[in-house]
């Protein structure tokens, strides 16, 4: 095998030769270091975010057809990339040439806010349209499904999309065959045309054209290469690692045979990931090129045969096609298999992913191998020494090695036959979420009735995911074959598979009682399907399904978005160059779409830069014996180590209270908390000496992680805050009845697309430092490197362009990285940059508090509440961070829309051995707000009144006062509940509701409003004061600088917005002399004139102050008001549910910007939707955190989007000295989320009503699908085994 040592690809239409290229090389760090094409983005690393997508483009000399498919740049090794074509965002369009209309349509439909999702995003859609110039939104969706955006909400982005599809406005989802543009949708009454009131944010009609025939074409010359050259095998050799590329299948079994232990690679999506994340080295990978024999599709006599290198988006369109082509009765296993890839993954891993690939990596929640497995399928292999068939039976799922392939063995393709008469395939799957999620148990199951007669004569169950490989209940199979298909059948398989299918307690992966539910409930599934089909073919002999039972087999309701919103209309008034009041695009918008923003790490290397990474604590609470540092400084590259001993001190900042440790190397109170920080030339360097820092430990006592064992502990930071109005003891003497309950609250990651990134560059004078840092708080990061290195503030420049999302993430952990990080480019006088992985930001950094409330409510039988006593504990981590400042924003907000004559609350944060929890957007009053509201339902529970009633007859009324005696007008909030309740149809709804819920056994709907009032202020004028600066230049040009921090909302954009205004108004004497001249003219006027082109603005704050002593108060300025209904559907047997609709009215004031106004509600609606439903982090017992990349932690996707949305604001009303009478409108909309999470709740009541069980319901957040299973009691969860507490050790404790 002699090596072509040339690798040989084309990016943007450029020929890319590399020389001596090294094998461990990704694509995407290639792209951005060495060809410095910065607009793809690391994102995790993993596959899972979808910020890296680019399009590869690969021609095929057989079919002569180029494929144009998405991928995940982070994953791909440059060496697969051998004649290959790769586009990246900047290939398609930028604005120094022209942009694409795709670029041009995400950016002008509002699309973007931080913008850091936004070139994958784009990518995603691209290569779509490159394959589907008229794309249906089916097709758009699932594009989009690997993409993942932490700031719209993507209802923006299904807007562009819905730009390119034939029918542009209709929801493409016809209901009872009628379209969605001919009817006022589900009796919403149509809006009144007036005039005051817009319903667009944009003009299609001003898009670019989208015209196939300008897109770059394919270069010639890979054609060529393709076609004429000698193909032979390629081998790159690196440091560390040989790369092998065979061409020819002979040549593919000669390197097998030379190299037995190397794998073979095709897409890289299960050696990738486990390189990467587990440190597996693989000194040798063999990566077959097109090799013919490999991507056969060929159709035999009784099966279909597929080559073992077909990626599974190439296998789904194969099975699509067959399906349509050969009779129903042949096709049951190919219907499941493609019915299970419509799900796997992302579009982007779909298409790298190999079959072969899937099948031989066998990975426990595999969706393929149980089908494959109960499908009969057999695997064909072959070697030097011949070719051989084998089983894909539970021998070779457990890789036994007389039923696995032996080492210099390769699958070629793997036969799967078609289905017999009486012959039926079921697969299915349940995943934290609906999309891109790996199953948590997932099963194939086939059974075989040699004729009609309905008695079992073949059956096969396997399933995934409850097991260190696929599982078989070959036993149990066995002994119900002869038996009819029945309900004694059933209940005998479901007790045979539940002995011989096991889950230990302590099973790894956790949620162990809902596996052993789902492993029974998905075979009940597979009864009622298999019971319908041999009832409709023949009804005589089989009885009928129960009606009850029909709706288990029903998909949940699924249809394409669809969307109304509406704002106010600018003021007639207004001159027509004043921008107020406009839907004016995101500054940055266009830049985001064309990759031509600059992130922090998109910055160019410096001279002789170095980078930093952390080494953190890998226990929760121990005292550190000794660190030995020398084996990882002897590591070529590696510069130095800083320790604490470094930071002599300077080694603890205070922002609010309490100082803050920056490194620990004694004692350590969380895992991720940092020890010590390695500094070298490159990131791969410094990243491979971290790892050989050796710490020895030794562990100490208390392990605090919950809130209750800091209950139990007494660990609290502080004393306790308190908030009390009215004389709650005497209250409770007066009600009529009295209730108590708890509510435990999960926490969130941030999860903002761009980790935590710095650099930090020494001027070379006077001790100066240059920190580029991703923050949220630049004056915070200006004082604590000053400090750090004990100079003045003025001599250290921080410079924020912008931020790839935050959420309250990048303040305090930020600023001790970056003092760290200063410090060592002060130490080293060389620039020194730091990046996290997606993996270290979520365990160093913390997110959300979890807390635990507890009340006790007194109330009076028509559901007014006399009498609320509150205590709110919150798990502050192991430092103080913001923990207290949450806290008592959280209690000031803690009421919600209610007034409540006598109430007292109480709340302390709890010290535990966690990473430190941090502000994150509503800063404490997401899980307050909850609580309180679960407070209202356990009262309308118990009046047996309805929710809403309840919520109405407590709600404030006009003029009022709060807890801490500020008055409120509530006007507002009654206005936005009553528009809610009326845009929603809610009493119409809530009849429908019932009416489904009475039909339908195993599914049910869920309605639910919810109020809002969310004040707005930090308590403190010092804290609310800002400046701006503002300068004409003669040119015309102007130039604004300002305190604000860009990170999504569009802050940059509203300040131009306000500039223009008051800059309009200064020049207007010039202006009205010459009315037609530009802003040059007027400018050069006003300078002849002596006019200062300059202006700066300064605000000092709203008065604002609270007195903790006396629970009195004005802490804040004004409330945003708004009201949420949704409407959701939920399967009881699998716990999964679908959001159907959402109605939104919130009153903003007089908004200055509608189309970011409605971005930042529905981000935030979506976002906390994801807090109360599906975001879960799990720790183990020992306090290490699981959930460390978007594989284990789910945020919402495409597919979590209610299929309706609604978003309406209220007329303005009454005027505020806010800035036009505008309001905030950032956080709010985050508590709206929880109309989802009662929407469950009411879903759930209604099965557990209908199954008798009475008493009162306590569900916690997040409402995952484990917890809305088991809610659903049911005969299947009495069924399953439990174990004792406390006889095995959980593999996760909720924190």
């Amino acid at each position: 095998m002699d090596g072509a040592a040339e690798l040989l690809f084309y990016v943007n239409g450029r020929k890319v030769i590399e020389k001596n290229v090294n094998p461990e090389t990704m694509l995407l760090p290639y792209l951005r270091k060495k060809l410095r094409l910065t607009g793809t983005k690391y994102g995790c690393g993993g596959g899972g975010c979808g910020a890296c997508t680019v399009m590869i483009s690969r021609y095929n000399p057989i079919t002569k057809r180029i494929r144009h498919y998405p991928a995940n740049a982070c994953l791909i090794p440059i060496c697969s990339l051998y004649g290959a074509a790769v586009t990246t965002v900047e290939g398609i369009g930028s604005t120094r040439t022209r942009i694409h209309p795709v670029q041009e349509r995400i950016a002008k439909c509002h699309g973007t806010q931080c913008g850091f999702c936004t070139p994958g995003m784009v990518m995603s859609i691209y290569t779509l349209l490159r394959n589907h110039p008229e794309p249906t939104l089916s097709q758009l969706t699932e594009a989009l499904g690997g993409n993942l955006c932490r700031c719209t909400g993507y209802r923006p982005i299904i807007d562009a999309c819905k730009t390119f599809c034939k029918t542009s406005g209709c929801c493409q989802g016809k209901e009872n065959e009628v379209c969605c543009l001919d009817q006022g949708i589900n009796g919403l009454p149509e809006f009144e045309e007036g005039n005051e009131t817009s319903h667009k944010l944009f003009s299609e009609e001003e898009f670019l054209p989208l015209d196939p025939t300008q897109e770059l074409i394919f270069p010639p010359e890979l054609v060529t290469m393709a076609e004429k050259q000698p193909q032979r095998t390629r081998i790159f050799g690196g440091d560390r690692m040989t790369w092998i590329s065979p061409v020819t299948l002979k040549e593919l079994l000669e390197a097998k045979v030379k190299y037995p232990q190397a794998p073979v690679v095709m897409g890289n999506t299960s050696v990738g990931p486990d390189v990467k994340f587990k440190g597996i080295f693989h000194p040798v990978v063999i990566s077959p090129d097109s090799i013919e024999e490999m991507s056969i599709v060929n159709y035999t006599d009784n099966g279909l045969t597929l080559g073992a290198a077909l990626s599974l988006a190439q296998v789904k369109d194969i099975l699509a096609k067959v399906i349509r082509k050969l009779p129903e009765e042949k096709t049951q296993t190919f219907h499941a298999l493609w019915k299970h890839l419509g799900t796997l993954a992302g579009a982007q891993i779909r298409n790298m992913s190999s079959l072969g690939g899937h099948i031989v990596s066998r990975h426990l929640d595999s969706d393929l191998n149980p089908l494959l497995a109960v499908g009969n399928c057999t695997l064909n292999l072959q070697s030097k020494e011949g070719k051989r068939q084998i089983p894909l039976n539970e021998q070779f799922l457990k890789k036994c090695p007389s039923a696995s392939l032996k080492p210099e063995e390769i699958l070629i393709s793997v036969n799967i036959p078609y289905s017999r008469k009486w012959e039926f395939v079921s697969a299915f799957r349940q995943a934290q979420r609906q999309q891109n999620a790996l199953a948590m148990v997932n099963s194939g199951m086939r059974v075989f009735f040699g004729e009609g007669d309905g008695v079992i004569r073949e059956l096969a169950i396997a399933y995934g995911g409850v097991g260190p490989t696929t599982i078989c209940a070959k036993n149990s199979c066995q002994e119900l074959i002869g038996r009819p298909w029945n309900e004694e059948m059933l209940d005998a398989a479901c007790r045979l598979i539940l002995d011989e299918v096991s889950l230990p307690g302590s099973a790894p992966g956790g949620r162990v009682e809902f596996r052993r539910t789902l492993i029974i409930s998905f075979l009940f599934k597979f009864y009622l399907k298999v019971s319908q089909i041999l009832k409709m073919r023949d009804p005589a002999r089989y009885p009928s399904l129960a009606d009850k039972h029909a709706s288990a087999l029903e998909d949940l309701h699924s249809r394409h978005p669809w969307i109304t919103l509406k704002y106010q209309n600018a003021n007639p008034k207004q001159l027509p160059q004043d921008p107020i009041g406009h839907p004016v695009m995101h500054l940055s918008g266009i830049k985001h779409a064309t990759g031509e923003a600059v992130y922090c790490d998109d910055m160019p290397a410096v001279d002789r830069e170095l980078f930093l990474t952390f080494v953190t604590s890998s226990r929760a609470h121990a005292k550190i014996v000794s660190i030995d540092l020398s084996e990882a400084l002897s590591l070529p590259g590696v510069v130095d180590i800083v320790t604490e001993e470094h930071l002599h001190g300077v080694n603890s900042f205070c922002l609010l209270t309490k100082p803050e440790k920056l490194l620990s190397t004694d004692e350590v109170f969380c895992v991720g908390q940092l020890v010590c920080a390695v500094i070298a030339d490159s990131e791969v360097q410094a990243k491979r000496a971290a790892q050989r820092v050796k710490i020895i430990y030794r562990d100490l006592e208390p392990l605090i992680l919950t809130i209750e064992e800091a209950i139990q502990h007494k660990s609290f930071f502080e004393q306790e805050k308190k908030l009390e109005y009215g004389n709650v003891d005497e209250a409770f003497k007066m009600v009529d009845q009295v209730l108590e309950g708890e509510i435990h609250l999960g926490g969130q990651e941030h999860f903002y697309m761009e980790t935590q990134s710095m650099l930090v560059v020494p001027k070379g004078e006077d001790q100066e430092m240059d920190v580029y840092v991703s923050t949220q708080y630049p004056k915070y990061i200006q004082d604590i490197v000053a400090w750090i290195l004990k100079i003045p503030a003025n001599k250290v420049m921080c410079h924020v362009k912008r931020v790839g999302g935050a959420f309250g993430g990048k303040v305090i952990k930020t600023g001790i990285m970056a003092a760290i990080t200063a410090f060592a480019a002060n130490k080293h006088g060389r620039a020194v940059r730091c990046i996290l992985e997606r993996g270290e930001d979520m365990l160093i950094t913390g997110g959300r508090h979890p807390y635990l409330g507890k009340y006790k409510v007194g109330f009076m039988n028509d559901g007014r509440i006399l009498a609320l006593d509150m205590e709110h504990y919150s798990n502050g981590g192991a430092s103080l961070d913001e923990s207290l400042f949450v806290v008592e924003m959280g209690l000031l907000k803690m009421e919600n829309a209610y007034k409540f004559p006598n109430l007292r609350c109480r709340a302390w944060a709890c010290r535990t051995n966690l990473p430190s929890n941090t502000a994150l957007r509503g800063f404490g009053f997401p899980q307050t707000g909850l609580i309180t509201e679960s407070c209202i339902m356990e009262v309308a529970a118990k009046c047996g009144l309805s929710p809403e009633k309840v919520r109405t007859i407590n709600m404030y009324k006009e003029i009022d006062q709060t807890p801490y005696r500020q008055e409120i007008d509530a006007k507002n909030l009654i206005q936005c509940w009553k528009e809610c309740m009326a845009m929603s149809s809610y009493a119409l709804r809530r009849t429908a509701v019932e009416k489904f819920n009475s039909e339908n056994y195993w599914k049910k709907k869920g309605l639910a409003v919810v109020p809002l009032k969310y004040p707005v202020g930090t308590g403190s004028l010092a804290m609310g004061q800002a400046a701006a600066l503002v300068h004409i230049y003669l040119d015309g040009s102007v130039l604004v600088t300002h305190g604000g921090i860009e990170m999504g909302q569009g802050v940059h954009t509203k300040m131009l917005q306000d500039a223009c205004q008051t800059l309009l108004k200064r020049l207007e004497p010039i202006i009205s002399k010459n009315p037609g001249g530009t802003w040059k003219d007027w400018a050069q006027a006003a300078f002849d004139e002596s006019i200062s082109l300059s202006a700066t603005g300064y605000f000092r704050g709203y008065e604002s102050n609270m007195n903790w002593e006396t629970g009195e108060g004005h802490p804040f300025e004004y409330f945003v008001y708004g009201a949420a209904c949704s409407e959701v559907e939920i399967d009881c047997l699998t716990g999964a549910h679908k959001n159907i609709r959402t109605d939104i009215v919130m009153d903003v004031g007089y908004s200055i910007n509608p189309a970011l106004d409605i971005g930042q509600i529905e981000g935030a609606f979506i976002q906390g939707m994801g807090l109360y439903t599906i975001e879960e982090l799990n720790y183990s017992p020992q306090g290490v955190l699981y959930s460390r990349g978007p594989s284990q932690y789910k945020i919402p996707a495409i597919c979590d989007v209610p299929a309706e949305l609604h978003i309406s604001f209220l007329p303005p009303s009454q005027n505020s000295n806010t800035l036009y009478s505008s309001k905030g409108l950032g956080e709010s909309g985050m508590f709206l989320g929880c109309s989802v999470f009662f929407a469950i709740h009411d879903a759930i009541n209604a099965a557990r009503q209908e199954r008798g069980l009475s008493g009162p319901l306590k569900l916690n957040s997040p409402l995952t699908p484990e917890k809305i299973r088991m809610a659903c009691e049911d005969k299947f969860t009495e069924m399953i085994p439990r174990d004792e507490p406390g006889s095995y050790v959980p593999w996760s404790v909720p924190i």
